[in-house]
């Protein structure tokens, strides 16, 4: 089955993805994608620690998923994978593995150089031009906290050559 979610949030694991989304989703596996993360076990068990029972996450590197992204895909159950910023979801797409799909945008939160577009939702700058570069790949783009909350469009047309 198919990766049912697609998404960038800071705080990865946490209750609006695992409640909010993965009950809605029936998510059984989440593949967080973040290199310093994928290096720390224990930061591995804490965030594994708030999921429900059966329900397992795998931590890799960027480059890692990358190298296994069609096999995640492929896995037995919905699953989500999640990046904590913008670039790194960028790089999954240079690599021509997010055609077609849609990526989530749910938790970038007030920064220096950021525009608030929702409570949830800040991007500055760099955040704009890496999620210019997703839609480029063929993703669709969108913003939403909560699967049962309303899309908030992100205009990145100008950033995207006008697509």
């Amino acid at each position: 089955m198919p990766l049912e979610l697609i998404r960038i949030d800071e705080r990865l694991i946490h209750g609006q993805v695992v409640v909010g989304w993965g009950t809605r989703l029936g998510l059984s596996y989440y593949i967080v994608v973040d290199d310093a993360l994928a290096a720390s076990g224990w930061e591995q068990e804490l965030y594994r620690s708030a999921l429900p029972d059966g329900v397992v996450a795998d931590f890799m590197t960027t480059e890692d998923a990358i190298r296994r992204f069609a096999e995640l895909d492929a896995r037995h159950g919905a699953g989500a994978l999640l990046t904590r910023g913008t670039m790194t979801m960028r790089a999954i797409a240079e690599a021509g593995l997010l055609t077609g799909r849609r990526v989530n945008v749910g938790g970038l939160h007030d920064g220096e150089g950021r525009d608030r577009i929702a409570d949830y939702l800040c991007l500055g700058p760099a955040e704009r031009e890496d999620l210019s570069v997703v839609l480029r790949s063929g993703a669709s783009v969108t913003g939403r906290d909560l699967p049962t909350a309303p899309v908030v469009p992100l205009d990145l047309a100008d950033d995207a050559g006008g697509e």
